[in-house]
């Protein structure tokens, strides 16, 4: 008996390994602060439940269509014209089983054997995956900490070939927290509109929980590649929903066709209550949405200055997500016991064992220098992983 190649090919997902992990430690009694999964510790907003119940009792148990409930859809609709003044038919939106499920939509439907895909990296643990497990090839662009780990123009131009199919990136980003500004952006399309042949993946699931003034940009409200933008989106972190497994896409409708196609032999529609409520979520009062971006800004800056007491460790400011990814290479090298740590995932497995606080190695993200910290946790838990973490450190010689 044997399993595919395919899977042999595939990574397991770090983040999901790191919080397996932690879990497991804990289950043997441990007090273990976890700080891996990119999950927001609010509830969903009561309203929205409320708004799930209600269309339980009003019989929504059935299967939906494919694409999504057509009411939801509308309100998807509505909601890219309030937010982000784009335009788009209910025939052009795709509603799936989470953001991530969007994606292999688009990777299995538009992909070939051959096919080059330019990944911004730092970039999320999926996209690589996914990418691969269509045949085609991910070609990473880098952004450095002294660039708030963004991709400039130049860099994405020099990437682009005869193979290049799509350009895949996120904002605000997971795993930096960086986001991507309108002049940012501005000087990516200048590069796009050469490539017309290209397609642009703007993931924006963190799109609530950004701290710039002027808030979120969407790449696809430039004009001159708005038709060959897929915005992908869901309501797992704006709305506190990780578990509802909600997201869609908004594309050129040829897209959306080829998706829902895909989709139909996989999954079908996704769960019709819960989609209900998400259309209750996008049209209700926004007002507890807003609360958690304050909350996440706050405990940004509480560990962004309790990181840079530790010495050796290199910390930028993003605006946005719940994300930090600090330069950890000061420690790498280092020894304690007898031990050395030769890399990010021996630094992370070190951290969890000695201080019991998960984090998530940077090598999973493309950059092995750095760490991911999630501070979707409460104050209290931030404050005492962070003395932890820097008491772990400090035994590195």
């Amino acid at each position: 008996m044997q399993i595919s190649d395919r899977l042999n090919r595939m990574e397991e997902s770090a983040t999901i390994k790191m919080a397996q992990m932690a879990r497991d430690l804990a289950g043997k009694g441990h007090n273990v602060i976890s700080l891996s999964l990119g999950e927001p510790d609010f509830d969903t907003p009561q309203h929205i439940k409320d708004a799930a119940k209600k269309a339980l009792d009003d019989g929504y148990t059935k299967y939906t269509p494919v694409s999504g409930l057509i009411e939801l859809r509308e309100a998807i609709c509505k909601k890219l014209k309030r937010d982000n003044n784009l335009d788009y038919k209910t025939n052009q939106i795709v509603v799936s089983n989470g953001a991530k499920q969007s994606l292999a939509n688009l990777s299995l439907s538009l992909l070939n054997e051959g096919d080059e895909v330019i990944i911004f990296a730092p970039y999320w643990v999926s996209y690589k995956e996914i990418i691969k497990l269509s045949g085609a090839k991910p070609v990473f662009v880098h952004g450095g900490i002294e660039d708030d780990f963004k991709v400039n123009a130049a860099k994405l131009e020099a990437a682009i070939t005869s193979k290049t199919r799509m350009v895949l990136f996120s904002s605000p980003c997971n795993p930096t927290g960086s986001v991507y500004t309108k002049d940012d952006l501005a000087a990516i399309v200048k590069v796009m509109e050469k490539y017309p042949e290209v397609l642009i993946i703007s993931d924006e699931i963190y799109e609530y929980i950004n701290f710039l003034e002027g808030g979120h940009v969407s790449i696809a409200s430039f004009e001159s590649v708005q038709d060959r933008c897929i915005v992908v989106n869901g309501f797992s972190k704006g709305f506190s929903m990780t578990g509802w497994r909600l997201g869609y896409m908004a594309a050129p409708q040829w897209v959306a066709a080829a998706c829902s196609k895909m989709q139909g032999q996989f999954t079908s529609g996704a769960n019709a209550f819960g989609q209900k409520a998400a259309a209750y979520a996008l049209e209700a009062d926004m007002g507890e949405t807003y609360k958690m971006a304050t909350a996440f800004e706050e405990r940004r800056d509480l560990v962004i200055s309790l990181l840079k007491e530790i010495e050796g460790m290199k910390v930028n400011h993003p605006e946005g997500a719940f994300y930090l990814f600090p330069d950890v290479s000061y420690f790498l090298g280092k020894s304690v016991d007898g031990k050395t740590i030769n890399n990010s995932v021996e630094l992370c497995e070190y951290i969890l064992e000695t201080a019991h606080v998960a984090i998530v190695a940077g090598s999973a993200f493309g950059v092995d220098s750095c760490v991911r910290i999630a501070y979707s946790n409460s104050t209290e838990n931030l404050k005492e992983a962070v003395r932890r973490i820097r008491a772990a450190l400090e035994k590195l010689k």
